[in-house]
């Protein structure tokens, strides 16, 4: 089990470095995951789906003398509040799946879910000594009878939207996700993590923030991620077809010196709207596809999905009713009459990979509003100066044209009229960096000592995106507030 230093977790830190070594090994290597384990033969499926849970509480100051708390934790202390009388919902949601998923495997179905909890609500569970959740959780990520059925997705830890997220950032999140989750699952829960979950399913389309993104997922060992489907294009600006959205897609970014990096991208179709998975929409939308073909093989193709689990009354109550029984309909082989089965991200690219489909066959994307770009820059001479002035000259001439990336959320801007937040978020951001890389890179233990981490915290939870998204008022001074305690560490 990874633990971190004893003084930190004294300190009540959360687990969020200072094992790199040991979480590069744990995800460094290509070996099948589920693959060994899965139940399902790709020549008997016609169609698939696969759903996905995003769960999350943000951290905030608001405990006994602005003690750092869970929102959940807030919302059980001030009932009386807005709608914190859903509070003991929202734990349960936390909770049920490890409820459904050994009720269901019990009595001899073939359940699939994919689960995404932020670091936030992770801690939060933990300050909160909510045991009776956490080990829930536990069993269906360690235990064998159970893992095979459940595939959890990495994320960003403080849930910080990526294309606002300072760049040196990036990595930052996505490691302490991997350290957290590893502390309270396990070394070997964590090694199948290989799908990424992004926070509000933001993709940047800044073509160095976009390769920076990638490449930090591919070092920290993901193999894939899910994309919305309009917050991405073909090469030449078209939207996605209609067929190529059902299978997997190889997200591409080039960055201003011309360089080239890719990973697969799962797409997630449709809208945001939660009633889409509390009433298993993807289930019934996977019984009119037929197969297609993928390079020279044929493939089923995958319905993808995500939803809040817990937000919106459909979810909170309805979703029980809608998620167990599809499982009643699937055969003992989990596939239902029609050849229609629930299957994971990973275990479908596996099995793909194992009746010969070739990554290289996948259709290639990019972020919406790229081919703009290089229609101006070629990407063999691209430079930071060409690329940048290329993208002033469309803001300036083309009025759908922005540079803060596209999420499920478009009605809403990340950026504008938020710059309250995000400038103490990039001074934090830089001050950070500035007392503590060049210490981190003449000794990496250095990550393991308390005040490092708790910078590190304040850091991380300065960006989390809910400080954006509620407007200005008490989430912005939360913000404030956490930026002057982290501000106070590194100066």
């Amino acid at each position: 089990m990874i633990n971190t230093a004893t003084s930190s977790t004294a300190l009540g830190l959360p687990s969020i470095s200072g094992n790199q070594s040991k979480i590069n090994a744990i995800m460094g290597h290509n070996n099948p995951i589920y693959l060994p384990l899965t139940n399902l033969r790709l020549d008997k499926i016609r169609s698939g789906f696969a759903c996905a849970l995003h769960m999350h509480q943000p951290t905030i100051p608001a405990g006994d003398q602005g003690k750092l708390i869970s929102n959940l934790q807030n919302m059980f202390e001030h009932p009386d509040q807005g709608d914190n009388h859903n509070a003991q919902v929202f734990a349960w949601c936390y909770s049920r799946m490890g409820e459904f998923i050994p009720e269901l495997v019990d009595a001899g179905k073939n359940p699939r879910i994919m689960l995404d909890y932020s670091g936030n609500l992770l801690w939060g569970l933990q300050q909160m000594e909510r045991h009776d959740i956490l080990d829930k959780l536990k069993n269906i990520a360690s235990n064998p009878k159970y893992y095979p059925y459940v595939e959890w997705l990495g994320t960003m830890w403080s849930h910080a939207v990526v294309p606002s997220t300072p760049i040196p950032d990036l990595k930052l999140h996505i490691q302490a996700w991997q350290h957290h989750f590893a502390s309270i699952f396990g070394e070997e829960a964590l090694n199948r993590v290989r799908g990424f979950s992004p926070p509000e399913m933001h993709l940047p389309n800044h073509p160095d923030t976009l390769y920076e993104y990638i490449k930090a997922l591919k070092e920290c060992g993901y193999r894939w991620l899910l994309v919305q489907e309009h917050s991405v294009e073909r090469l030449d600006g078209t939207p996605l077809n209609y067929h190529d959205k059902y299978l997997p897609n190889r997200l591409q970014a080039i960055n201003s010196q011309g360089e080239t990096i890719s990973i697969t991208a799962l797409i997630k179709t449709q809208g945001s709207d939660t009633k889409l998975v509390a009433q298993m929409q993807p289930y019934h939308e996977a019984k009119g596809l037929p197969k297609q073909i993928l390079g020279s093989i044929t493939v089923p193709p995958l319905v993808s999905q995500i939803a809040d689990g817990e937000n919106g009354g459909v979810m909170m109550n309805e979703y029980p009713r809608g998620f167990l029984p599809v499982w009643d309909e699937l055969q003992g082989n989990g596939i239902d009459h029609e050849g229609v089965v629930g299957i994971n991200g990973t275990e479908y690219i596996e099995l793909l990979a194992a009746n010969g489909v070739n990554p290289e066959d996948y259709p290639v994307c990019q972020p919406v509003g790229q081919h703009k770009i290089w229609q101006k820059v070629s990407h063999d001479t691209a430079t930071s100066q060409l690329v940048e002035a290329a993208i002033q000259e469309l803001k300036e001439t083309d009025h759908n044209f922005h540079m803060d990336g596209a999420s499920w959320t478009n009605n809403l801007s990340w950026v504008q009229g938020y710059e309250n937040v995000l400038e103490p978020m990039n001074q934090l951001s830089a001050l950070f960096h500035q007392k503590y890389d060049a210490l981190v890179e003449q000794d990496p233990t250095f990550t393991q000592r308390p005040d490092y981490q708790e910078a590190l915290l304040y850091n991380l939870l300065l960006q989390t995106s809910c400080f954006r998204y509620w407007g200005q008022g008490t989430w912005t001074d939360y913000a404030r507030e956490l930026y002057r305690r982290g501000e106070a560490l590194v100066s």
